[in-house]
């Protein structure tokens, strides 16, 4: 009987190896197999490209708070405007221009021929955050001189992301004074204050809406082609087909005051640090079996190595470890779950009072796979045996956001995109996957259900270091790539449906 058993477990474990070890050469491949010819658009110049980028970012369309730019403080905008008017005279003369109402943000009509095509919308935005103060010479090229040193564009906004703005304009340019005249109208969006609420771009989209606009794509910032990929650790193209939503709750421990002469064990500080730690310890659960991240990890097996991908194909039996391997690196678990970020505290106004009130604010990145009311829910339930808390959504600051639809990856915009993406990136492999930051294309969602995050731009560590930080800079070969790429994008995207 024993040996019965012995043998029967060897079976067992004979074919799970085999099942392991199929499923691993099996897995992988990419998310959309569809790709399509690229049409042959008119050359730009690498140099003029950044030079014009250069010239713009020295424009310091700077937001800071809700309601930038305030009245009086719109010159730069203003400037810009005129600027983009004069620079690319052909674009100009192929489109109409108009600001949406009420806003800086800039809206071109390039009228199409045939009406009964869908339009196609393609957005950037105009403004930059701040240049920390004190670091201004901590930069390569002064950050709103728009320097080009050993090949780079130096400058706040190179990347986030007027270099986006400024190679959708050559573009234009280029097809336009190439005697380009497209079947399908195009939009060019330009939000005037994307970094800070994007009221513009919302605004715009709500216009779009009003006149029964429901474009065929919507195509805005988010990734690139990454070299290296942080997963592969070779070139590897992103297109954002999701971006995380946006939730603040407070946190609220109630308590007896008093003076700290006579504390209690139990007071609103200790119960709000429970409740903190209590959160950090029962994080969102995470769930790979749904796009983008299921597309992602399939996509990037081929290059991985056999481990890894062993892992990433057998998630039945190794799912913990990956979870645990991904949880471990700060963009890793963003990419796979809610994350929960406490940020701000705040308790007694005085050092030997006990406060009868303690908050803290937690701000949480809502994942695809999760609502608002989910995130929500969570709070209640883990803090839930904590005496004396409270949850609230918080007043005030950004307003909170569900995560934006996930688009599709059969269709021909995704083809499209993935053809350009392959072509700029000599290859490389394309995956889709989701935004952790917000952009202004999730407000495009309530006018079409194919929203794309993506520029054709190759992007190494060193230069995605500089989004927000200090030395932010766009090589000048890349103007190229985003210039020529987008005009594809444009002529690819205007041969049918």
């Amino acid at each position: 009987m024993l040996k019965k058993i012995l043998l029967g477990l060897v079976a067992l474990v004979v074919i799970l190896v085999a099942i392991v070890v199929f499923r691993t050469f099996t897995y992988g491949g990419a998310a959309s197999g569809e790709r399509v010819d690229l049409p042959t658009v008119p050359t730009v110049s690498a140099d003029s490209a950044a030079t014009h980028l250069s010239e713009a970012i020295q424009f310091r369309t700077i937001t800071v708070a809700a309601g930038d730019p305030r009245p009086g403080q719109k010159g730069p905008w203003l400037d810009l405007h005129a600027w983009l008017e004069t620079t690319y005279p052909a674009a100009h003369s192929a489109m109409s221009k108009e600001l949406v109402p009420g806003t800086l943000t800039l809206l071109y009509t390039w009228q199409g021929t045939d009406s009964s095509l869908d339009p196609l919308l393609l957005m950037a935005h105009q403004d930059v955050v701040p240049v920390n103060i004190g670091t201004e010479d901590d930069w390569t090229g002064a950050p709103f001189a728009g320097e080009i040193v050993d090949g780079y564009v130096y400058g706040r906004g190179a990347l986030d992301d007027k270099g986006s703005l400024v190679a959708l304009m050559e573009a234009a340019d280029a097809l336009a004074a190439d005697g380009f005249q497209p079947k399908r109208t195009v939009y060019f969006m330009f939000g005037h204050d994307e970094e800070i609420s994007g009221s513009g771009a919302e605004a715009g989209i709500a216009l779009l809406k009003s006149r029964g606009v429901t474009p065929v794509m919507a195509l805005d910032e988010g990734f690139a082609i990454v070299d290296p990929s942080p997963l592969t650790g070779k070139p590897m193209a992103f297109i954002g087909i999701s971006e995380k939503g946006y939730l603040t709750l407070t946190l609220t421990a109630l308590a007896e005051g008093g003076h700290s002469s006579t504390p209690p064990r139990d007071s609103a500080a200790v119960r709000l640090a429970r409740a903190i730690v209590a959160l950090d310890e029962n994080q969102m659960p995470a769930d790979f079996s749904k796009p983008p991240v299921s597309d992602l990890f399939r996509v990037s097996a081929p290059d991985l190595p056999f481990t890894q991908k062993m892992a990433f194909a057998n998630l039945w039996l190794f799912g913990g470890s990956v979870e645990s391997a991904m949880a471990g690196i700060p963009a890793g678990n963003a990419m796979i779950r809610t994350t929960t970020a406490p940020t701000m505290l705040v308790g007694s106004a005085k050092e030997n009072v006990l406060a009868q009130r303690a908050m803290a604010t937690v701000n949480f990145r809502v994942h695809p796979n999760n609502t608002v009311e989910d995130v929500i829910q969570h709070v209640k339930d883990v803090t839930s045996d904590i005496k004396g808390i409270e949850v609230t959504v918080s007043d005030g600051g950004i307003s909170g956001s569900e995560a934006s639809p996930v688009s599709p990856t059969d269709n021909k915009a995704y083809a499209v995109l993935a053809s350009v993406a392959e072509a700029a990136g000599n290859g490389a492999p394309v995956a889709p996957g989701l935004v952790l930051g917000a952009t202004d294309a999730r407000y495009a969602s309530a006018i079409t259900n194919s929203v794309y995050r993506f520029a054709p731009s190759v992007l190494n560590p060193t230069d995605l270091n500089g989004f927000h930080g200090t030395n932010e800079r766009l090589a000048v070969d890349n103007m190229k790539r985003l210039s020529e790429g987008y005009a594809q994008i444009i002529v690819a995207m205007d041969e049918g449906d």
